[in-house]
């Protein structure tokens, strides 16, 4: 019985699955170029065919390379003599232009073809996702976190964009199942998983490395632990103390060493193998040319983090080191264009910086409400567990600790990320935070798990162990109770069926513009737009649709597109097309009749700025303010289109 129990689980979590794969591939195959897939797909695609790693070194490769295996086999044309590839200085984007609609391929069939392992990695996470909850609340409810990601609009929408997101929260998710493994059981076999997990991390997001004092964090508070189970033993004392925290950090660096020099360190071999060591070095000393302060003038000491991109720029240049300083120069890019923000329009106003509220709000406005129901009552009833059990809290916490190390982990690791999200001035989407979404859906459902699940049978068994101190009211009583235990239990059950379906419909009415999905309260999906645009709702992706309505309205003669994205209009709208920003003007003065924008431009370039920032006047859209109402009212209105691509361009007749 429990087999076939087990076999049903995993044929629901196939269903899911397979609920997922079908609408990531309808949206995959309805969607054109979005921002980053403009630099992952020639970059990927420079490192499996040329093993080079001239292009995109401030994303990890293993996503970009598995993405790009599939498109081997319909060979495309790689212009390895455009400027691009033999004079500029990490010249993704116009590589990416070239290699995608001017070298003779087929745009779309590359598109296509190298989104479909992106969804297979997306579908590796849910069952990942699946495994790492079995851990803790067996098989059927963890179904429930599984559910929650796979119908996830966020999730399917990054699970088909050959980007980093979704490869990033596999990674934490690998890493996590086997490191949480190797701390309960910390044999030989476990520590090498743990270290080749963490190493696969690595190599997915430049976000993962945040594992590192993560794991650092966990291991002293185990030992810490392990010293308060012994308090009245020798551990009390400082020698004892001394060893227990000893051997913590020398666990944790055999993982980190396991992680980089076998997964790490070949992985950048490989894909650095034909890169020119001068190449390395002259790109390398160019993409770090004003990293903190610029390079170290001769003959003085170098400071702060300068140091580390003088080191980089010196590991470059040697044969052994050089696979380590391309994986370095990656995170110093990472650092260094988070210091510098990322203009946005968030919640009225156009801005450098989000600041603190960004992505706690933003996840507010495009979570499914049901979703959110979900998870803010897992967390609700998660602090009040707590804050019950706060007496003998160091005893508790032990015990605590004992029974729960992987919720404690996860959680860890959320209140972790978070925090650093939060504080980080870039603010480029909630997709930033998908390694910690699978987490929040499995500490959520382990909370719900032990909520409707507590139903008082004990009574029982005292009645059949010792009849005689039951009277008839007492067993009366413990019944009622009981059985209003098990109505209320029910009644949860219910209302969390009602809410995953709720969620289902939800997500099906959203297809295929997941990308731009926003629940009721944030404007839907329709109306998001008026509250944060980027990645969170306009990314390119309706070109393709806009191919269409130019080709169903022959009276478009010129068409001028201010277009944001990884698409090429050219490419698509040929002669018809006129390349246009806000510096233009109105377009009807120059006889174009037919206007097409980008909701992320238009927003950038007609709401206001908010106090400090600054704007060119030449990037305003003021023509078309004062031509047209602004519709629909308050925040983050715009003016009336007289048509709409998909959800994220707005076209008018001039």
């Amino acid at each position: 019985m429990r087999r076939l129990s087990l076999r049903t689980a995993w044929f629901v979590l196939f269903l899911l699955c397979a609920a997922s794969f079908a609408l990531m591939t309808w949206a995959a195959r309805t969607d054109s170029a979005i921002a980053d897939e403009w630099a992952h797909i020639p970059a990927g695609y420079d490192y499996v065919h040329n093993l080079d790693y001239r292009f995109n070194p401030e994303h990890p490769p293993l996503v970009k390379a598995l993405a790009m295996l599939p498109v081997l086999f319909i060979n495309p044309s790689y212009p390895v003599g455009n400027h691009a590839w033999t004079d500029e200085v990490n010249g993704q984007w116009d590589m990416g232009t070239a290699f995608l609609y001017y070298s003779g391929n087929d745009a779309n069939l590359i598109l296509q073809t190298a989104r479909i392992v992106p969804i297979l990695l997306t579908i590796l996470t849910i069952v990942m996702a699946y495994l790492l909850a079995r851990r803790i609340m067996g098989p059927w409810w963890a179904l429930l976190p599984a559910a929650l990601f796979a119908l996830d609009p966020t999730v399917i929408a990054h699970g088909h964009y050959v980007t980093t997101d979704v490869g990033a929260a596999l990674g934490v998710l690998v890493s996590l199942y086997f490191f949480i493994q190797y701390m309960k059981d910390p044999g030989t076999r476990n520590l090498w998983y743990a270290g080749l997990a963490f190493g696969f991390a690595q190599v997915t997001k430049f976000s993962t490395p945040l594992l590192i004092p993560l794991y650092l964090f966990l291991m002293i508070v185990m030992a810490i632990k392990e010293l308060s189970v012994r308090w009245n033993s020798a551990a009390r004392k400082i020698k004892e103390s001394l060893r227990l925290l000893g051997r913590a950090i020398g666990r944790f660096a055999l993982i980190c060493l396991i992680g980089y020099a076998l997964v790490v360190y070949p992985v950048y071999f490989l894909f650095t193998f034909n890169y020119p060591v001068d190449r390395q070095v002259a790109d390398t000393t160019a993409l770090l040319g004003s990293f903190d302060g610029g390079p170290t003038p001769a003959g003085t000491a170098c400071h702060a983090l300068r140091c580390v991109a003088d080191l980089d720029i010196r590991m470059a240049g040697n044969a052994v080191t050089r696979p380590f300083a391309e994986y370095l120069l990656g995170i110093l890019m990472v650092v260094q264009r988070a210091d510098g923000g990322n203009r946005i329009y968030f919640l009225g106003a156009v801005r450098e910086t989000g600041g603190w509220a960004y992505f706690p709000v933003t996840y507010l406005l495009k979570e499914p409400l049901p979703t959110l129901a979900i998870v803010i009552t897992g967390l609700v009833l998660a602090i009040w567990w707590m804050v019950k059990k706060r007496r003998g809290a160091h005893r508790g916490f032990a015990a605590y600790l004992s029974s729960n190390f992987a919720q404690f982990s996860m959680a860890s690791f959320v209140v972790l990320y978070w925090g650093y999200s939060m504080h980080s001035p870039l603010n480029i989407g909630v997709r930033h935070l998908m390694p910690t979404i699978p987490l929040i859906f499995i500490l959520a459902a382990s909370a719900w798990k032990t909520w409707i699940t507590r139903i008082d049978f004990s009574w029982v068994t005292k009645l059949m162990t010792a009849p005689a101190d039951f009277s008839l009211e007492t067993m009366m009583k413990s019944a009622q109770k009981t059985a209003r235990s098990v109505f209320y239990s029910t009644a949860k059950y219910v209302v969390l069926a009602v809410l995953l379906m709720w969620l289902l419909v939800e997500t099906l009415f959203a297809g295929p513009y997941f990308l731009s999905y926003f629940n009721e309260v944030g404007g839907g999906t329709w109306g998001g737009y008026r509250y944060v645009t980027d990645s969170n709702y306009d990314w390119g992706q309706d070109l393709l649709r806009l191919q269409a309505f130019v080709n169903a309205h022959p009276e478009i003669d010129k068409i001028a597109v201010d277009y944001f994205g990884g698409g090429n209009p050219q490419y698509y709208l040929g002669d018809r097309n006129v390349y246009w920003t806000a510096a233009g003007g109105n377009p009807a003065d120059h006889g174009i009749h037919w206007f097409a924008v980008s909701i992320n431009e238009l927003q950038s370039g007609i709401q206001p700025l908010a106090p400090g920032e600054t704007r060119s006047a030449s990037d305003t859209f003021t023509w078309l303010a004062a031509a047209r109402p602004l519709a629909p009212a308050g925040m983050g209105n715009v003016p009336q289109p007289d048509f709409r691509i998909g959800t994220s361009i707005f076209v008018y007749r001039l």
